[in-house]
């Protein structure tokens, strides 16, 4: 499981430490989403919520002014300041409780103050959690951005993927990941990137590893894409019945809770496998847009289907009518 402290947090976003020292910095955070304390302040004390990073704007600290005296206050911090909550933050530069203060001191619980309006505050939040805390796989392949789309490319040891990928890039498209591609599901997105130490090289069997930026230009890498397509290389078989029109049924991959689709290309000697991965892609790109080929020339076929048998009918009833 994926972790993000407190001090990440914190530091990420230049808040305001109020109270707390380093050592309550260390606190895990489990979850991305937030919990604005309405329930708590009120008197009611859920426990489903206790690990959620705490954030109190401006309605909550109207209230906290208004209509809540010493003794409720202590009550709802006391709970809010529990071990398994990561912080509290103070958001629209509200004015920090000292009964929070008080508790949050004696406790060593991590409270912080920042001027960032509080709809905003819990969107930076939620949404830089989202992706520390995201469900990850690493898959064995390489990822490629072509047209603005994430390709993976999987296939057995051995089959090419990386002087496809290279000869991909020499067409002008994006290497995302060699060999490694680490898969994040991100706001119900598939985001593939790889990591830090792998950025930027590719390694080639019989050269060694080579600086893809330094030697196609600094367009021919990029850090991450979102992955719309799988494509598996498999080795020909002549006994297999491979799809050769496009009207088969689809087949997908499910990877970290999300499907994308997943084309099968057998890769055979002297086939220009590059070549054929970029028209796989474009002709995905044009189905999305709603233009279909397959479904198209099936189309086409069946309406020569029946102008053929129209053709029969009337030349047999034409025979007919002659005897």
């Amino acid at each position: 499981m994926r972790e993000v402290t407190v001090k990440e947090l914190s530091e990420q976003f230049d808040w305001e430490q109020v109270a707390g020292d380093e050592t309550s910095l260390l606190r895990q955070i489990e979850l991305a989403d937030t919990n604005r304390p309405g329930l708590e302040l009120a008197g009611y004390f859920p426990e489903t919520m206790v690990k959620r990073l705490v954030v109190i704007g401006e309605k909550e600290s109207r209230y906290i002014e208004e209509e809540m005296d010493q003794i409720s206050q202590r009550r709802s911090f006391e709970f809010l300041t529990n071990e398994q909550t990561p912080a509290i933050v103070i958001a629209h530069n509200q004015k920090v409780p000292e009964v929070l203060v008080e508790l949050a001191m004696r406790k060593n619980f991590p409270v912080f103050h920042t001027k960032e309006k509080t709809s905003r505050t819990v969107i930076n939040i939620t949404n830089f959690l989202d992706e520390k805390l995201a469900e990850s796989v690493i898959i064995h392949g390489e990822l490629v951005r072509m047209f603005g789309t994430g390709v993976l490319i999987t296939g057995p040891s051995g089959m090419g993927k990386s002087e496809i990928a290279l000869e991909l890039i020499k067409k002008g498209h994006q290497i995302v990941a060699d060999d490694r591609v680490d898969c994040y599901n991100i706001h119900n997105t598939l985001v593939g990137c790889t990591p830090p130490l792998l950025k930027g090289y590719m390694e080639m069997r019989g050269v060694g590893v080579i600086n893809v930026e330094r030697m196609f230009g600094i367009g021919s890498f990029a850090s991450r894409a979102e992955i719309a397509l799988h494509i598996v290389l498999e080795a020909f078989d002549n006994s297999k019945a491979y799809d050769r029109i496009g009207i088969e049924q689809k087949e997908y991959s499910e990877i970290c809770g999300i499907r994308i689709l997943k084309i099968r290309i057998p890769v055979s000697s002297g086939r220009p496998m590059a070549t054929i991965i970029e028209t796989a892609v474009t002709n995905y790109l044009l189905i999305q847009n709603g233009i279909d080929s397959a479904k198209e020339f099936e189309d086409r076929v069946i309406q020569a289907i029946y102008v053929n048998k129209s053709e029969e009918d009337e030349e047999e009833e034409n025979a007919a009518t002659t005897k």
